[in-house]
């Protein structure tokens, strides 16, 4: 299993906008490529100097093989749909391999 992890910091001013499009469009539509089985969205605890609120999404995948594929077929059109934010936000993306789970 693999973790597509997105942090971002995203500025005040657009926060509660920024806020409901991730969880009515920008995740929901991520879950509609088929390439992630679950999100999980996060707020990182730290009081970052820049200002703003730092997030972290977190898409679950089956291999790395699907991620590939996420890139190449989806990931342009979905991260396009951020630029009515552009200028407000900072992201880096990572990607993670789960080696073991535990309960």
């Amino acid at each position: 299993m693999y973790i597509y992890n997105v942090t971002i910091n995203i500025d005040e001013s657009v926060h509660d906008q920024w806020l409901q499009w991730m969880k009515e469009e920008h995740i929901p539509a991520m879950l509609a490529t088929g390439k992630f089985s679950k999100a999980l969205m996060t707020r990182v605890m730290v009081t970052e100097e820049m200002g703003g609120t730092t997030y972290a999404i977190q898409y679950l995948t089956d291999s790395k093989n699907t991620l590939n594929s996420y890139y190449a077929e989806n990931a342009q059109t979905l991260r396009a749909q951020s630029q009515r934010f552009e200028g407000k936000f900072v992201a880096f993306r990572t990607e993670l391999e789960v080696i073991s789970e535990h309960q």
